[in-house]
């Protein structure tokens, strides 16, 4: 199976973001670079360590928009994944650099999603994409509102670039 088109290309006013220019949209990019111990046998990442990655880009969004996951969390709210999915297309080696792109998506009264594409850097292939759906809740893991400054980064993100 083949991915549809991913074109990213680089916002003029900071390298942290891009428009795919297949879709139009705006995207959060993120570098990162495989480690030896993401690798298995075969010397390709093993599969969970998408998910890491992932994380690394969700992460990366949010420190970059200055809502942290710490701040998040000083707060009193929590964001425990609830589902998600990956689709693989090729494969990530040792030592590969990788962009990480995120954006926030489909935002309900308690739950919420961040949407996926990582590519070889130096290669522009998709490696993969998938999205994860997350739950709000509070500091005891009851589910409640997602929180003011989440909701208004999901308004505001193809505005803020």
């Amino acid at each position: 199976m083949k991915p549809k088109p991913f074109v990213p290309q680089m916002c003029s006013h900071d390298e942290k973001y891009v428009r795919d220019q297949t879709t139009g949209l705006i995207w959060h990019r993120a570098k990162n670079r495989t480690l030896y111990a993401d690798t298995d046998r075969s010397q390709v990442v093993y599969h969970s360590n998408y998910l890491r990655y992932f994380e690394f880009g969700r992460t990366s969004l949010m420190r970059d928009v200055a809502y942290s996951y710490k701040q998040i969390e000083e707060s009193g709210y929590v964001y425990p994944i609830i589902d998600l999915g990956l689709t693989f297309y090729q494969s990530l080696y040792y030592d590969d650099l990788m962009y990480i792109y995120t954006r926030p998506v489909n935002l309900e009264r308690v739950r919420l999603q961040f949407d996926y594409v990582v590519t070889h850097a130096e290669k522009g292939y998709i490696i993969c994409v998938g999205y994860t759906k997350h739950c709000a809740a509070n500091a005891t893991g009851r589910p409640v509102a997602v929180d003011p400054k989440t909701v208004e980064l999901w308004k505001n993100f193809p505005d803020k670039i």
